[in-house]
This record gives C-alpha cells, structure tokens and sequence, in this order.
C-alpha cells in the first residue's frame, strides 16, 4: 500500500489558514495524491516542529507569520528569490536529503495582479506600505517588472529606507516615512502591513492615489478590509485584497513540490463566491 505524501502549513495563528483547502482542491483537480494538514506552530517551537516533520516523512512545509526568516535559515539549499527576500514560505525536500527554501509571495502577487486582473506594473508608479517581512518577498518580484518609481513607506522612516538600500541593485526605489507621502501620487498602492485586519490604517493623504489608479491588499478576509474599503472611497479602479495571491502563491508551491501546475482560476472562484454567501 503507498503512503500518501504528508505537507502542511505551520503558523501561528493558524486556525483561519485557507491553504489546506487550496492544496487539497489542487490535489482533486490534477490527481495527485497527498495530505495537507494546518499546524499551529510558534517561533520558539518552530526548529523542533520542523525537524520532526521532516524526520517524520514530511514532504513539504509552507510557512507564515511568524516563522518565514525562521524558514530561510532553516533551509539548507535557497534560490535566488529566497536569498533576496531573506524569508522563506515554502519548504521542499529535494531528492539528496537537503531542505530547498523559496519564497512565492512575490510571483504569487504579480500573477494575480498582471494575469487574473489585467493591471500593468510597466512604467507605473508603485507605493508599498510597510516594511517587514511580507514587503521583503514582494520587491524583487515588482522590481522585475519595470516600474517608474517604487516607493516603501513605513511607520518607522529608518526601516523603509534600510529596506530600499537592500535591494537597490535590482532596480529604482526608495523608502519614507509616511508623512513623507504628502506631495506623492500612486498608480498601484500595495499594503503590505497587516494593520487593516484589525481595522487600522496607515496616516494616508487623501490624494495619494492617481486618477484611475488601484489599491491591493496582501491581506484577506470574508469581509472588505479597511485597506480595500479605503481604495474604494478615494475612487480606485480595481479595490482588491489578497485571496487571488494565496491561490496564486500556492499554485506555485504546489508545482515546487509535485512538477504539476494546478489551475488557479477555478480554485479563487470557488473560495470567492464562498465567502460572498457569508
């Protein structure tokens, strides 16, 4: 009898992680055979926890807030997207034994932005807020892209400006405060701190998004975030959150681990229409 291949997501919290649904509606729709199971996992826990998966006849981990540096320097073996980030979501076991570290975040996010919604990063100008560990796998990936301008804006103006030095080589950005945006219009606004969950926003001047411009939540949830609720009452073209880039990033994970690429349109559909009946 074949042993069905063991992955999960460890975070913490955990309980609300959409992903083993995603992995598993993966698995239906390309026959692979598998499990994907959510683990509550803390910092101060993760280095046992993952050895034991790994001990154990895991194959593959994704993880979340707060373990994703922890993942980087667990890895053994990272690409180059990895490397750049310093943060790690998905873990793979390669066929020597070593631990492969890769970030998806960040193609996760210019997939769904350029292919399931027609937005253009080209020559346009493009703000992120927030300068932590979900900015980090997302700059190289917008980078790639070719934007006019990519500005970082933090609470804390030092850290944004850190940030942008650390990747300067891969393109034009800057980092700021965020009293710094005063004078500043944007084509695509990306949040990418998690203050809007809890309903909180970043200080925002009122003329911060351009004419026709669009706003993006890397966070999700049942209801509109703050952020989303924001970009629609400054008038934005396109007001989204992050569900098609969970599907998306996951999509990408999926083909890491299995060499099979699921399709993801069906599956950000399904979970979209589902909460809409909420």
């Amino acid at each position: 009898m074949s042993i069905t291949d063991r992955y999960a997501v460890f975070g913490s919290p955990i309980k609300h992680s959409k992903s083993p649904r995603i992995h598993r509606l993966f698995a239906e729709q390309t026959g692979q055979a598998l499990s994907y199971e959510a683990q509550e996992v803390t910092a101060e826990a993760f280095p046992a926890e993952v050895n034991g998966f790994f001990a154990t006849g895991g194959k593959g981990l994704n993880c979340t807030v707060p373990l994703k540096e922890l993942a980087y320097r667990f890895a053994g073996v990272k690409t180059e997207r990895a490397e750049r980030s310093k943060a790690v979501n998905t873990l793979a076991l390669q066929a020597d034994g070593s631990i492969l570290g890769d970030n998806t975040d960040g193609c996760g996010l210019v997939t769904d932005l350029l292919a399931n919604h027609q937005l253009t990063l080209a020559g346009e100008r493009v703000l992120i807020l927030g300068a932590g560990g979900a900015s980090r796998g997302i700059i190289g990936p917008i980078l790639e892209q070719a934007p006019s301008r990519l500005v970082i804006a933090n609470r804390t103006a030092d850290k944004a400006v850190l940030l942008a030095e650390e990747f300067n080589a891969l393109g034009d950005l800057s980092g700021c405060g965020f009293e710094a945006l005063a004078p500043l219009q944007f084509d695509l606004i990306l949040n990418a701190t998690s203050a809007s969950l809890s309903g909180q926003l970043p200080p925002l001047p009122d003329h911060l998004l351009a004419a026709g411009g669009s706003c993006y939540d890397l966070a999700y949830g049942n209801e509109p975030t703050a952020f989303v609720r924001w970009g629609l009452e400054h008038g934005a073209r396109l007001s989204l959150d992050g569900l098609g880039m969970l599907v998306e990033q996951a999509a990408e994970a999926f083909y890491i681990w299995r060499g099979v690429r699921p399709q993801t349109r069906p599956v950000i559909d399904l979970l979209d229409g589902e909460r809409q009946t909420k």
